[in-house]
């Protein structure tokens, strides 16, 4: 899926967007958290919030780029 659908979903607020991100954006964020913490739960905990963190602070202002 490309990242404007994403934003798409995320403007209509499905939860799916959600979903969408994390098959497209898991490998590279669990890669470079796993980099960073060396700890694979602290990582998934990490996607989570990142994850839950997006969805709660979607910009007022439409984007162009996810």
């Amino acid at each position: 899926m490309e990242d404007s659908d994403i934003i798409e979903l995320y403007w209509h607020r499905s939860e799916t967007a959600i979903l969408e991100t994390k098959k497209k954006y898991h490998k590279l964020c669990s890669h470079i958290a796993d980099n960073i913490l060396h700890s694979r739960e602290d990582s998934d905990d990490c996607d989570q919030d990142t994850s839950r963190a997006v969805w709660n602070r979607w910009p007022a202002g439409r984007r162009q780029y996810f």
